[in-house]
């Protein structure tokens, strides 16, 4: 009976880690900009903090066909867009995908992103597993999130 229960109870423990990091991972300001109506493409951003290191590997949507991790750079003055394997995070300091910088591309959408509408997302980490997030999409050329207030 003893072996049993410290198997049990050693179990436990290891579930309490695996739902402790997942629950301690945060995903704040997800949002997407609005896309003209004729648009293939379009790119959503967010704020990933947590804890302990971990690594978003992939991310899935039903709005798109494809969704891809990104790193956007200055080449003298041209502009490179490539896919990344994923994104580190480090422990405690907060890692924004951003305009101009690291993001998720939306690719071969399946309708236009429209101003005020929401869409689902999962983000996929290495040690916290999948994460749902929902997006929230801004006007056309926005540079950020809407303040919380005006949602």
């Amino acid at each position: 009976m003893p072996m049993k229960f410290l198997a049990f109870a050693a179990g436990l423990v290891v579930a309490s880690a695996a739902l402790a990091q997942a629950a301690q991972l945060e995903v704040k300001d997800a949002w997407a900009r609005a896309t003209p109506g004729n648009a293939e493409n379009g790119a959503a951003y967010l704020t990933i903090v947590s804890p302990t290191a971990d690594r978003l590997v992939s991310v899935a949507t039903p709005v798109a066909k494809k969704a891809e991790l990104h790193t956007m750079t200055m080449k003298g003055m041209v502009m490179e867009m490539r896919p990344v394997e994923g994104v580190d995070i480090p422990p405690g300091r907060p890692v924004t995908l951003k305009p101009g910088g690291a993001h998720i591309m939306l690719l071969r959408l399946n309708q236009p992103l429209r101003e005020g509408q929401s869409f689902p997302m999962t983000l996929n980490f290495e040690k916290a597993g999948p994460q749902p997030v929902t997006v929230t999409v801004e006007k056309l050329g926005a540079a950020g999130p809407a303040p919380a207030a005006r949602r």
